[in-house]
């Protein structure tokens, strides 16, 4: 493709970043097949191919609209197009970068503003989001009914080993999974100590920063970044094996905080050696002799889904899935299993009718051959699922969990 981007542009890190990106695309089209939202809308400005385009007309300085804007907020950034482009188009950091600029041009209501504020302030807060959804659960009853079904029913973690063994990994709680799924981190640690690897908490780290990342506060999900390095990086000098990821949400904004902070002198080597060493889980067990965990499961039927950002973002296709087989579980056939459930981070928030158009598809596809749970790898995708599923929705590491 070729770019005539201003020079104003041009001459800095982001626009030389995005100009390679725009010219590796070949118009093919091949994107457009595995969009989600381009199934949905049947519009070229609501497929990758599209929205190309309007960045780049962005970039070049031409006019930059409300719908414009409207186009790349309706992209869920699951990265299918990435999966399928033969070009190796790198589509989420443009659209990152497209957004922040478009962000800054056109700007946005008082009443979103005020929406997205909220969300980057909330979710990311371990504690706070705690509280309010605990408070949330107490007055579940007289809640209107969409609103009641996104309330997850409260869990108990089993219990932490206390085990110390001379290999470690770290493990990052993360934001909202302490207070929505806590047995999938401890469940976790319960798996590995039983293979000869210690589990690790670090209090002081917590959101991974892609909430804010994906609103575009991209100074604000850097200071994530950097708070989560320093409070990682006195064990990373101890010698830990691995920062494992059970979100795979998270997984892959750590594993990008290397490109993220490349540009920051003090920060940069320390976040390249972080995201060398983080792993999600099934890379971890994928490594592992798994006959220490006695399982026996008698064949339970159960549907993965796989979150995007586990099988485009991470390319992690097909790891969870021999996991689970290998340990007796029958999985189920899915359909369409590259598209995107709709949960998307706060895209279920700010673009519900979509996402639950999405979800609506993905679950007819998890649960046509009737299965006894479905798992999945992400908790965003975990908790939309389960609002309007039929059969119990767990973190897949829950399932070998079992004894």
């Amino acid at each position: 493709m070729q770019t005539r981007l201003l020079d104003s542009f041009l001459n800095t890190e982001q626009g030389r970043e995005a100009d390679a990106i725009l010219r590796a695309c070949v118009h093919c089209g091949f994107c457009t097949a595995t969009c989600p939202t381009y199934q949905l809308l049947g519009d070229e400005l609501d497929g990758p191919r599209g929205r190309i385009y309007l960045m780049k007309q962005v970039l070049e300085g031409n006019e930059v609209t409300e719908k414009t804007q409207q186009h790349l907020d309706r992209c869920l950034t699951c990265r299918s197009c990435e999966t399928t482009c033969p070009s190796g188009v790198r589509y989420g950091r443009l659209l990152d970068i497209g957004r922040h600029i478009v962000e800054q041009q056109v700007g946005r209501p008082v009443s979103e503003s005020l929406k997205r504020s909220v969300l980057r302030k909330v979710i990311p807060q371990q504690k706070l989001f705690g509280s309010l959804l605990g408070l949330g659960r107490t007055v579940q009853l007289v809640l209107p009914m969409a609103l009641k079904k996104k309330i997850p029913a409260k869990q108990a973690a089993r219990p932490w080993p206390q085990t110390s063994h001379p290999r470690k990994m770290l493990v990052l709680d993360g934001c909202v999974q302490p207070a929505t799924a806590p047995n999938t981190n401890a469940s976790a640690a319960r798996i590995l100590d039983k293979l000869g690897i210690q589990l690790i908490r670090v209090a002081s780290a917590g959101c991974c920063g892609a909430v804010s990342q994906h609103l575009s506060a991209h100074e604000e999900a850097q200071d994530f970044v950097r708070r989560n390095i320093d409070a990682w990086w006195p064990h990373v000098q101890q010698g830990v094996e691995a920062i494992v990821m059970t979100a795979s949400g998270c997984g892959v904004m750590v594993k990008d905080y290397g490109h993220l902070l490349a540009g920051d002198l003090g920060y940069a080597k320390k976040a390249q050696t972080i995201s060398a060493l983080t792993r999600d889980l099934s890379e971890v067990l994928q490594a592992e002799d798994l006959k220490p965990l006695n399982l026996n499961v008698a064949g339970l039927r159960v549907a993965f889904h796989a979150p995007c950002t586990l099988q485009h973002g991470q390319k992690l296709i097909g790891v969870v899935e021999n996991i689970l087989t290998k340990a007796g579980y029958q999985l189920t056939s899915v359909s369409d299993s590259h598209l995107c459930c709709g949960s998307a981070g706060t895209y279920s928030l700010l673009q519900s009718e979509l996402s639950q158009q999405l979800l609506g598809n993905k679950l007819n596809a998890l649960q046509k051959h009737q299965p006894q749970v479905i798992a999945t790898a992400n908790i965003g995708c975990q908790l939309h699922l389960a609002s309007k599923a039929g059969v119990p929705v767990r973190h897949w590491v829950e399932l070998l969990d079992a004894d």
